[in-house]
C-alpha cells in the first residue's frame, strides 16, 4: 500500500531545531501554525549554493513548503514572511531555546496547535522588542499548558471551588491544581499573583517569582522526571539571563 501524500505550500513556521544529514543537508525540526510540530529533510541546504541556509535558523518566522510520503517529507521552499523579524538578539536566545525545547519535549508531532503557534510567535516578538523575559516566558508557559490540555485553574481552589482571593495564601498540587495554604507557608504564593497570571496581567518581581513557582510545578508534572537541557544551561550561566 502507497503511503499517502504530505505536501504543503507557504505555510508559517519556525525551525525549533536543526541537524547535518549527510554532507550538505539537513534534518529540520519545524512548528508549524497549521500542521503542528514536523520533522523534514532540507536537501542542500549546507551547500555552498544554498538559499535557504542563512533561513532556516531557530526564531526566524517562515513561510515553508514540502512534499513527501509518510514521515520523509522534504522541504521544498521557504521564504521570510514579510517584515519578519531576522531572529532573536543575543541576550535574550536561551529564553528562546527554552521555549523551544518546551516545544519539543511537550507537542506531539502532526498534531496542530494554532492558539500556541500564536503564543510563541507573540513571546519571541515581545523577547525580539526588548521586552525583558520573564512576563513573555510566563506568559507562553501558561499559555503551552492550556493549549495541551494540562491548563491550571487559576480562578478557583481545585478541590472546594471557592474562588481565588486575593488576599490569600495558595499552593499548587500536581495533578489536582490549586489549594489554600497556610500563611506563610513554604512555596506559597499570593491570589492575587494567581490572578493576575489568570489575566494576564502580571506585575512587579514578587507576581513574576509567584508565576515562576506555580508555572514550573506544573511544567515538572508534565515533563514526568525530564529535565530541560536550557534550565541546566541557565544554571551554568546564572545571573546573565533568567528561565527558571
Amino acid at each position: 500500500m502507497s503511503r499517502s501524500l504530505r505536501k504543503a505550500e507557504l505555510a508559517r513556521a519556525y525551525v525549533l531545531h536543526h541537524r547535518p544529514y549527510r554532507d550538505t543537508s539537513r534534518i529540520v525540526e519545524l512548528f508549524s501554525r497549521e500542521h503542528g510540530r514536523l520533522t523534514l529533510f532540507a536537501r542542500g541546504a549546507r551547500g555552498p549554493k544554498s538559499r535557504t541556509a542563512s533561513l532556516l535558523q531557530p526564531f526566524v518566522p517562515l513561510l515553508v513548503s514540502w512534499r513527501g510520503h509518510g514521515d520523509a517529507a522534504q522541504l521544498t521552499g521557504a521564504e521570510l514572511v514579510a517584515g519578519g523579524s531576522p531572529g532573536l538578539p543575543p541576550a535574550v536566545l536561551m529564553s528562546g531555546f527554552y521555549l523551544n525545547e518546551l516545544l519539543l519535549r511537550l507537542t506531539t508531532r502532526d498534531d496542530a496547535h494554532p492558539e500556541l503557534f500564536d503564543a510563541y510567535d507573540e513571546a519571541l516578538a515581545a523577547l525580539a522588542a526588548g521586552t525583558p523575559p520573564e512576563a513573555p516566558l510566563r506568559t507562553f508557559e501558561h499559555r503551552l499548558l492550556g493549549g495541551l490540555g494540562y491548563g491550571v485553574d487559576l480562578e478557583a481552589e481545585a478541590e472546594t471551588g471557592r474562588a481565588i482571593d486575593p488576599e490569600g495564601r495558595y499552593v499548587y498540587r500536581a495533578g489536582l491544581g490549586i489549594a489554600r495554604a497556610v500563611a506563610d507557608a513554604p512555596g506559597s504564593v499570593a491570589g492575587r499573583s494567581l490572578l493576575h497570571l489568570a489575566a494576564g496581567a502580571l506585575a512587579g518581581p514578587g507576581e513574576l517569582d509567584d508565576a515562576r513557582r506555580v508555572l514550573r510545578a506544573a511544567l515538572d508534572y508534565c515533563l514526568e522526571g525530564r529535565q530541560l537541557a536550557t534550565r541546566a544551561v541557565a544554571r551554568a550561566v546564572a545571573g546573565k539571563e533568567r528561565i527558571r
